[in-house]
């Protein structure tokens, strides 16, 4: 447990960064879901317009340091690839 001061106020941030972290985690997933699910009911029109919507998303993500940015490209990518295969 922390013991000074400074220890146990960041301990608290940490908590605090935690909870608003899992917050954005969730948001990023639910829009890459739902890019996924328009790819799966093979409507382009939808899926192009739900990747639209996750792009700045998952690029606020890690402006915030929610995901490594290497990450996020890779995931957009495939994402992106996802959808142009789509006839």
């Amino acid at each position: 447990m922390a013991n000074s001061p400074q220890a146990k106020k960041r301990a608290r941030q940490n908590e605090r960064r935690l909870e608003v972290n899992k917050a954005r985690r969730s948001r990023i997933r639910t829009f890459i879901r739902k890019v996924e699910e328009a790819i799966e009911s093979g409507d382009k029109d939808a899926a192009t317009a739900a990747l639209r919507a996750a792009q700045p998303q998952l690029m606020r993500g890690v402006t915030k340091g929610v995901y490594h940015k290497n990450t996020a490209a890779r995931k957009m990518s495939r994402l992106t690839a996802r959808v142009k295969a789509l006839a």
